[in-house]
């Protein structure tokens, strides 16, 4: 199997440049693949495209990741009907180097390895270009009539485009170009919405160089989930960052086990690295008992381990588990506040004054008259005696059980819970 087979089956080709499919047969390439510096993290929107860098790096291909330190500053109006913010230098570097730690956990940049990949900033060698060199240099190579025959230049004319966009293809196009002379990039990779931005790219190298000169474009299909919605950072529901303090590894894990079962299908080929046997065979048994949801789960597990390592996949489960009574007082225990947080995301709070708890509180006490989680002191007892109050996922027995800042979790909060799933939070203040 060639790397577009893998592809191909896969889900994640939607189209190549003439050639491409035959070339990587042949040959092995060095690939790029760009991304704009506008986030110090990429969010699921940008996976697919580093899974296929990484595909491409297991099939003896090199991969190249351009962190887009120029571009990021023009904004590619590519798929969107507003112009971009612009960022400064010192934005772009932080973001440059948050994101080569995530890129880092995917391509591995070994450099006494033939393909070991390389990461670099396209603002290195545009920041010294002067506009009278590029336009002599660059934009007598390509037409005003090519550029706005591009489908993103076309739609955005109805609206209205800046010329600071409309040269955006110019600085991909010469990326490419750059890439070609100084690391032999022969492949450029990315989503749909940059096809007019690569071909720009090798239409350039074609007309500076040489029309013999072989360059290649490889794009993917827009992801999307099956009601139609699209992974970014602006769409509500989908915003799944990489970075734990954005979107922690539990929320990262929650999101693709509420998959649907149609999603599912697709994106444990489209995201994991499992085998083409391995999938089907999870397929046929996910469909003879869909409840088990064994998709969602394997799908979530392979995601979470690859973004965040083994250790948060295992707190990632064990906090899914509380909430179905698995929990127990030391896994609440070692959950952070913000994953704390989400699990119990919704359930009503009250607050109790620290200083109180400090001295401790009865449970029945803290329970029916200082914080109101039950009507009355009466209700507290009723409920101690049918054995259905728990505290941190511990069972209380006694009435007169004390409670106090020993009990906070996150030196923070304390975990109600009625019967089998009514949950409360006391937050300490």
């Amino acid at each position: 199997m060639s790397v577009i087979d893998e592809l191909r089956w896969r889900g994640l080709l939607k189209d190549t440049t003439p050639g491409t499919e035959e070339y990587l047969k042949e040959h092995k390439v060095t690939a790029y693949l760009g991304i704009d510096p506008t986030a110090d993290s990429m969010h699921v929107g940008h996976l697919a495209t580093l899974i296929i860098m990484k595909h491409l790096q297991n099939y003896g291909h090199r991969p190249i990741i351009v962190i887009g330190g120029a571009t990021g500053m023009v904004g590619d109006p590519s798929g969107k009907d507003e112009e971009r913010p612009l960022l400064d230098e010192q934005t772009i570097r932080h973001n440059e180097e948050a994101l080569k730690k995530q890129v880092a956990r995917f391509l591995d940049f070994d450099e006494s390895r033939s393909n070991g990949a390389i990461m670099v900033n396209n603002y290195d060698w545009t920041k010294d270009y002067t506009l009278l060199a590029f336009l002599r240099d660059i934009g007598k190579h390509i037409t005003v009539n090519y550029m706005m025959a591009k489908e993103s230049v076309k739609k955005r004319m109805e609206k209205g485009i800046s010329y600071t966009e409309f040269t955006y293809q110019l600085l991909q196009g010469y990326d490419f170009l750059y890439l070609y002379e100084n690391y032999n990039c022969q492949l450029q990779v990315g989503g749909s919405d940059q096809w007019g931005n690569i071909t720009t790219g090798i239409e350039l190298i074609r007309r500076k160089l040489g029309h013999d000169k072989q360059a290649f474009g490889l794009v993917i299909p827009l992801i999307t989930r099956a009601d139609g919605r699209k992974f970014g950072k602006s769409e509500k529901g989908m915003n799944v960052w990489l970075d734990p303090k954005r979107t922690s590894p539990y929320q990262f894990y929650q999101f693709w086990i509420n998959t649907s079962d149609v999603d599912a299908e697709k994106y444990i080929k489209v995201f994991t690295f499992l085998t083409e046997d391995e999938v089907n065979q999870l397929i046929e048994e996910h469909r003879k008992a869909p409840h088990l949801r064994i998709l969602q789960r394997r799908l979530a597990e392979e995601m979470t381990r690859m973004v965040h390592g083994e250790e948060e996949l295992q707190k990632a489960i064990e906090a899914s588990a509380i909430l179905f009574g698995k929990g127990t007082k030391e896994t609440l225990q070692r959950l952070d506040e913000q994953t704390f947080l989400a699990v119990f995301d919704g359930v009503p709070q009250f607050e109790i004054n620290r200083q109180e708890l400090e001295q401790g509180i009865d449970v029945v006490s803290l329970l029916g008259e200082k914080t109101k989680v039950f009507a009355s002191k009466g209700e507290v007892r009723r409920m101690i005696k049918e054995g259905g109050l728990n505290i941190n996922q511990e069972k209380v027995t006694a009435q007169d059980r004390i409670v106090n800042t020993s009990d906070l979790l996150n030196d923070k909060y304390i975990l109600i819970r009625k019967g089998k799933k009514r949950y409360f939070i006391i937050v300490a203040k």
